[in-house]
């Protein structure tokens, strides 16, 4: 029997051991500031894996980060687009620029034949202006007659006595027009010398007197049928 109490005894003790430290540890977690006593800290979410939170937050941030590429992904695309599309405006208002520029502004033709020989020869690009709004005598000019363009220069204009020998002298108002011209000018054509240019008209000729087809067998041209004055040639061999 004696034994018998000593085992209940020594259980009893332990019991009450338990609860004391049982009761301690609520204390502690009630009162974290009481003096001697470590004050509690709650574990940091990394240490609570436990429960399931980190996994969690894990999923969070890999969520975010998918977000935050596809975004990205979409960012790039965006901009490549709107570089393409920016691209392809400059391209057509270039187009246009060009478009205008050569329809409006200048005019490029190749020369047919040696009538302006030997300022232009044959095949040579000329690039005349359109925009010109006065003729001076002596200009050189693009012209069309019945859809054909030509190129000449200006002999005379408006109201101004067009007089034509048999020795191959032209004069205007009178006077001999001799200039750089290397050939005779022979009367051609229908036209009777003295002949008065009507206004708004100009009589060209080629510079070849004696090989070209010019006012004298086309007449007198009208301002309107004047596409532009030469400005610049570009030489065929230079090609």
């Amino acid at each position: 029997m004696t034994a018998e109490r000593r085992e209940r005894a020594r259980a009893t003790q332990e019991q009450n051991t338990y609860r004391e430290r049982s009761v301690q540890k609520q204390a502690d977690y009630r009162n974290p500031s009481a003096p001697g006593r470590e004050p509690y800290r709650e574990r940091p979410v990394r240490d609570r894996d436990e429960y399931g939170e980190r996994p969690a937050q894990e999923r969070r941030g890999r969520r975010s980060g998918a977000r935050a590429a596809r975004e990205e992904k979409q960012r790039r695309q965006e901009e490549i687009r709107k570089g393409y599309v920016s691209l392809l405006i400059r391209i057509v208002l270039l187009a246009a620029a060009g478009w205008l520029f050569l329809t409006q502004v200048f005019l490029i033709t190749q020369v047919s034949g040696n009538g302006m020989f030997p300022a232009m020869k044959d095949g040579d690009l000329v690039f005349a202006f359109r925009l010109q709004q006065e003729y001076a005598k002596n200009d050189v000019v693009v012209y069309e007659v019945d859809g054909q363009e030509y190129i000449g220069r200006i002999a005379a204009r408006g109201t101004d006595v067009v007089t034509l020998d048999d020795s191959g002298t032209l004069l205007v108002n009178g006077t001999v027009q001799s200039g750089e011209i290397l050939y005779p000018t022979y009367a051609e054509g229908e036209l009777e010398y003295p002949y008065a240019v009507p206004e708004g008209y100009v009589f060209v000729l080629g510079d070849y007197r004696t090989q070209t087809t010019d006012s004298r067998t086309l007449g007198a041209v009208p301002m309107g049928d004047v596409k532009g004055k030469v400005i610049t040639i570009l030489r065929r061999r230079g090609l």
